[in-house]
């Protein structure tokens, strides 16, 4: 045999080889799992080995804490909108979201010429009226002499009255402004108004600029009142029912989840929204520092009275990480069925999802369980 043969044979040898090369089988097997839509019969021995026991859910008060999420607020009368009912342009302000202001802090100064005209109507109206009582005086004394006539004295008392509401009316709007007409002279006519805090508390927002034109009602600052805010929770309108004044409830911050606040439901929004939820409106047992209006919060409320579906924690089985419960098809027969549950309290355990109307095993549920994984691995 050459050489050249030789090499031959030895190449077909290695191809024969790595052809009929096989790779290592794994020693591992993938975990059996339930046949969840397949039948489960029994015979009549290993039903009565198996001591399974059938029976229907039923309904009981338990203990349940209900989970939302939700919002801290200012209450309508600790947050407010700053805005002037006439005209003007912003000449300073200093505010920012999140400065701290006290009551009666000067906050923003506008002007405009309208302003100097509304002074200026007044005092006038203020001087004819002093012109107009001193008049009426003197008809009411000539009128007693019989030298006027009663009708020249009752223009002067209309005269008078008609001048009195004038002057009146410009004074509230003089207020609207906080310019105190008691104290206005044409010494003190200004072309400049100031808006001063009403409240001890933070600024939330600022809407405008220096120089911008503020229109009548525009809303120029807004301001919150930390002292006092509430709790917002978003509830499911099927939990509402469940839900009454001074329920407790408890929450954290989603930036501090270990650290508990608590608080009670003052009322709940009869109405619902588009979404199928209504609002909770909570109190705080006690008012935080660090509890600030626009928080979002994860809370949980004690639904000690709910009225809930109930089955025995034995006919639950738990299989890759989901609940069951086995229901009774037919004689001896038996099918899987996916659940979801709740709250477990003294042997009982919540059950939140849809039931079907057939017995459900009630005991020694997980002896089906081992037929089902048996039966996964056929």
């Amino acid at each position: 045999m050459t050489f050249r043969h030789i090499t031959i044979c030895i190449a077909v040898l290695l191809a024969f080889g790595c052809k009929n090369a096989q790779p290592p089988q794994s020693s591992e097997t993938a975990p059996a799992k339930p046949a969840d839509n397949t039948a489960i019969t029994l015979s009549a021995e290993q039903l009565k080995n198996a001591g399974i026991e059938t029976g229907s859910a039923t309904k009981q008060k338990i203990r349940s804490l209900l989970k939302v999420s939700g919002l801290l607020e200012s209450p309508p009368g600790k947050s407010i909108s700053i805005g002037v009912p006439l005209g003007g342009h912003l000449k300073s302000s200093e505010l920012i979201p999140g400065t701290h202001v006290t009551r009666g802090q000067e906050l923003a100064t506008l002007e405009d010429p309208q302003y100097i005209q509304l002074q200026q109507d007044y005092l006038v109206a203020k001087s004819r009226l002093t012109y107009m009582q001193q008049d009426l005086d003197r008809q009411q004394k000539l009128n007693e002499s019989k030298a006027s006539s009663d009708k020249i004295l009752q223009q002067a008392q209309m005269d008078f009255e008609c001048q009195k509401i004038l002057m009146k009316s410009l004074a509230e709007k003089l207020r609207l402004l906080e310019i105190d007409p008691v104290t206005l002279s044409e010494n003190t006519i200004s072309r400049k108004i100031r808006i001063h805090s009403p409240i001890n508390g933070y600024v939330t927002k600022v809407n405008c600029n220096i120089g911008k034109y503020v229109t009548p009602g525009e809303i120029i600052f807004e301001l919150a009142d930390p002292s006092e805010i509430h709790l917002t929770l978003n509830v499911f309108e099927k939990d509402a029912g469940f839900i009454h004044p001074e329920t407790r409830v408890t929450f954290v911050l989603n930036n501090q989840p270990n650290k508990q606040y608590e608080a009670k439901v003052h009322l709940v929004n009869p109405g619902i929204n588009k979404d199928h939820y209504t609002e909770v409106h909570c109190d705080m047992d006690h008012q935080k520092k660090e509890l600030l209006p626009g928080m979002y919060v994860n809370a949980q409320i004690d639904l000690s009275d709910k009225e809930v579906v109930t089955l025995p924690t034995e006919a639950v089985v738990t299989w890759d990480n989901k609940h069951y419960v086995f229901t009774e098809t037919a004689d001896r027969t038996y099918k899987m069925v996916p659940v979801e549950t709740g709250v477990t309290q003294d042997n009982i355990i919540e059950i939140t999802s849809a039931l079907p109307e057939n017995k459900i095993v009630i005991k020694n549920a997980y002896t089906l369980l081992s037929k089902a994984k048996n039966n996964g691995e056929e």
